[in-house]
């Protein structure tokens, strides 16, 4: 791999957390994972882990519990996980918009920064086509998409 893809990953100082981007741009902090599951219903966990498993058979990634979420990263962030009480809310980042029924909303940040949002209520939620725009958003946490 070259260009942005091989350079080495910047850690915070601070929190330890490392990134794409060197000073890149976050908060600080060190929250656990078991906290976003406190007081809540067993099969929201239960969404979390097979949906955490479908990304392990893809390949290895850094799950990153933060304040209000769960980042789920490579070499740069490309999906996240947000527990609620009935549901689990989550998000991919794709290189291209997408429209399809999987996604709730979509926000374009960039021309290859696409935010799909998505909801999983149940593990059947975890649809073949959701998993193949996972493993897309693999590949833009990998930064593959840089060389294309």
């Amino acid at each position: 791999m070259s260009g942005a893809a091989s350079r080495p990953l910047w850690t915070c100082p601070e929190c330890g957390r490392a990134f794409a981007n060197r000073n890149q741009q976050h908060a600080c902090g060190r929250h656990s994972l078991e906290a976003h599951f406190a007081g809540r219903d067993p099969r929201i966990r239960a969404l979390f882990d097979a949906f955490l498993a479908r990304i392990h058979e893809i390949g290895p990634v850094t799950v990153l519990p933060e304040k209000t979420r769960i980042a789920f990263q490579t070499r740069m962030s490309f999906a996240q996980l947000s527990p609620g009480r009935a549901w689990v809310d989550g998000h991919l980042v794709l290189a291209r918009r997408v429209e399809h029924p999987v996604f709730r909303r979509i926000d374009t940040i960039s021309q290859r920064n696409h935010v799909h949002h998505f909801r999983l209520a149940d593990e059947a939620d975890i649809t073949p086509d959701l998993l193949g725009f996972l493993r897309e958003a693999y590949d833009v946490g990998e930064q593959k998409h840089l060389a294309r």
